[in-house]
C-alpha cells in the first residue's frame, strides 16, 4: 500500500480532527450512568453487518464503572453453542473491542474464533466510547478519571472474568493485546482469575518496556507528556484532545520522531496493513484513556519495572501501599501450570524482543509444555491485530493452541 500516504492521513486525523472528537465523546458520556445502547453499540455498527449474531451486555465493576461488552454466541453457519468454549478478547492502551473487527470477516480473530467453534466475548475498558458510564460520576468529574492500569487488574477484568464465568458456567480462554496482556500478567501473578481459566494468549505482550525503541512513546515518557496534562488539570487523555495535540507537537519537533510517519514513530514498521484496515481504524480509533493511566505507562518506560502507580514520594505511597515504594507485580509467581501463548514480533517498537526476553525469562520456572514463544521477525505491534496475514502467520496456531488446553 502507499504507506507514506496512509500515515499522512493519520497525522491530519490526530492534528485536526481533536475538536470535533472532544465534543463527540462529551456527548456520549456526559450523563452519570450512561452505558452503550444495544441500538448503537459495537454489535449493530460492526458485527451484524458481517452475518453474526451478536448480543450487548453491560458489566458494573465494584468501582462503578458500566463496561461495554460483545458476545458472539457462533459463526456465520449457526450450530450449537451449549458445547462452546469461552474466550475473551481484551484490547490494548488507547483502543476499544473494535481492535478485534478491524479486518473483514477471514482475517479479524474475534470472527475467526466464532467460525471456529468458540463463544466470543469482547470487552472495552472504562474511559472508552462504550464503556464511559459509571453509577455515581460523570465523565466530567475528575474523580471518573483517577485510575490507571492498577484498577484494571483490581476492578475491570475480575467483574469481565466473572461475568462471562457466570454465563456459560466455563472457564474461558483469555486473548490479549498490549495493554491488555499486561493486566492479565499482573493479574495472573496475584492469582486472581486463574480459577476460571483454561488458557491465556498474548499478542504483543507488555510486561517490562524498560528497553522499548518506540521514538514517540520514549520522548512522550521521557519529557513527562503525560505529568504536564496533569499539571495542566487535564484527567482524560484524548489522543485527539487539543491539549494532548499541543504537547504531541513538540514530541514531533523533536529529533528522531518523523511524524509523517506516526504509526511508525509509535508502533514499529508493521509489515502487513493494508490501507482498508488501516482507514477503518482511523475511523474508530484511538480512545481515551486517563491521564494518570499514560503516566502509569510512562513510569514502567522509565524504570524499567512492573510497579503499582508511584506517587511520587514515600508519604503518598505510604498512604495508598503502606510502604514508601510501589509494591511489584512478580511476573515469577504466575502459576508454572497455566498454559500461555506468546506472540511477538522483530520489529514492534513497544514490546521490544529485549523486553519479553526478560519476561521470558522470568518464566524459566514455567512447566516447558505449558509455555509457547512464537516469533515473527517482520511483525510489528499493529501487525498483531491488522496484518492481512495475521490468520495464517498467528491465529491459526493461536486456535491450535486453544484445542490443545
Amino acid at each position: 500500500m502507499a504507506s507514506g500516504f496512509v500515515f499522512k492521513i493519520l497525522l491530519v486525523m490526530f492534528c485536526f480532527c481533536g475538536s470535533a472528537v472532544g465534543t463527540r465523546t462529551k456527548l456520549l458520556g456526559s450523563k452519570k450512568g450512561l452505558s452503550a445502547a444495544s441500538d448503537d453499540g459495537i454489535c449493530k455498527l460492526v458485527v451484524d453487518p458481517r452475518g453474526y449474531v451478536c448480543q450487548e451486555h453491560t458489566v458494573t465493576t465494584q468501582d462503578g464503572y458500566i463496561l461495554s461488552m460483545q458476545n458472539i454466541p457462533h459463526g456465520r453457519s449457526g450450530g450449537n453453542t451449549r458445547s462452546r468454549p469461552p474466550v475473551l478478547l481484551q484490547h490494548g492502551l488507547l483502543m476499544d473491542a473494535i481492535t478485534w473487527l478491524l479486518s473483514p470477516p477471514d482475517q479479524s480473530l474475534a470472527l475467526l474464533l466464532a467460525d471456529n467453534g468458540f463463544d466470543v466475548w469482547l470487552s472495552s475498558t472504562r474511559g472508552t466510547k462504550y464503556s464511559r458510564g459509571h453509577t455515581s460520576l460523570s465523565i466530567n468529574d475528575a474523580a471518573y478519571w483517577d485510575w490507571s492500569w492498577d484498577e484494571l487488574v483490581a476492578y475491570d477484568l475480575p467483574a469481565i472474568f466473572q461475568y462471562v464465568s457466570s454465563k456459560t458456567r466455563q472457564k474461558l480462554h483469555y486473548v490479549g493485546h498490549s495493554l491488555g496482556t499486561l493486566t492479565a500478567l499482573a493479574s495472573f501473578s496475584k492469582g486472581q482469575l486463574v480459577s476460571k481459566l483454561r488458557s491465556a494468549a498474548l499478542l504483543s505482550p507488555i510486561a517490562y518496556v524498560g528497553q522499548m525503541t518506540s521514538p514517540l512513546a520514549t520522548n512522550a515518557a521521557d519529557n513527562f507528556l503525560a505529568e504536564d496534562l496533569k499539571w495542566l488539570g487535564i484527567h482524560e487523555f484524548n489522543p485527539r484532545g487539543n491539549a494532548v495535540l499541543d504537547l504531541l507537537k513538540d514530541i514531533c519537533a523533536k529529533p528522531g520522531v518523523d511524524c509523517t510517519k506516526l504509526l511508525t514513530s509509535f508502533t514499529g514498521q508493521n509489515c502487513c496493513l493494508n490501507s482498508s484496515a488501516v482507514s477503518f481504524f482511523l475511523e474508530h480509533e484511538p480512545q481515551s484513556s486517563s491521564t494518570k493511566n499514560m503516566i502509569h505507562v510512562a513510569q514502567m518506560i522509565r524504570k524499567g519495572t512492573i510497579q503499582m502507580y508511584d506517587y511520587g514520594n514515600a508519604d503518598d505511597n505510604n498512604r495508598h501501599y503502606g510502604q514508601p515504594t510501589p509494591p511489584a507485580y512478580d511476573m515469577s509467581s504466575i502459576p508454572n501450570d497455566l498454559p500461555l501463548f506468546f506472540a511477538y514480533g522483530g520489529a514492534d517498537a513497544l514490546s521490544d524482543v529485549k523486553d519479553v526476553k526478560l519476561l521470558n525469562d522470568s518464566l524459566k520456572d514455567h512447566d516447558g509444555d505449558k509455555l509457547v514463544f512464537q516469533y515473527r521477525e517482520d511483525y510489528a505491534h499493529a501487525d498483531y491485530v491488522m496484518a492481512v496475514n495475521a490468520k495464517q502467520a498467528v491465529y491459526n496456531p493461536l486456535i491450535t493452541f486453544f484445542r490443545l488446553q
